[in-house]
């Protein structure tokens, strides 16, 4: 019994992770300026994969893989904002506005006006 309801836990939470992740990839697409696609990305590197790992910690159960799994969420909560703050400075450093041009649209979108 409680295995059933830790198996249906970690798939609940592997699934909003899951949802996090895929709202934080259309972000990353509609998103106007690099500032506002950083913030997509740090919503899916810190929320969603957080949830997801929990997900599949409570899945596996205590042995070498949820040691693993665990590792691997360290490794994440040390380099994602390390590499979004990487990106930010970068993106700073180029003097790029914070509400500038939508990069995604093609040229002859722009060259025509639209």
């Amino acid at each position: 019994m409680l295995e059933q309801i830790l198996m249906i836990i970690a798939l609940g939470l592997v699934g909003i992770g899951t949802l996090l992740v895929i709202i934080g990839a259309f972000g990353l697409i509609r998103m106007p300026d690099v500032y506002s696609r950083i913030h997509a990305a740090g919503v899916i590197d810190t929320g969603g994969t957080a949830l997801i790992l929990l997900g599949l910690c409570l899945y596996s159960g205590w042995n070498l893989v949820t040691v693993k799994l665990v590792v691997i969420g360290v490794f994440l909560a040390f380099t994602s904002p390390i590499s979004g703050h990487a990106i930010a400075l970068v993106a700073h450093d180029r003097k790029i506005d914070a509400e500038g041009v939508d990069e995604t649209r093609s040229y002859s979108s722009k060259k025509a006006g639209k």
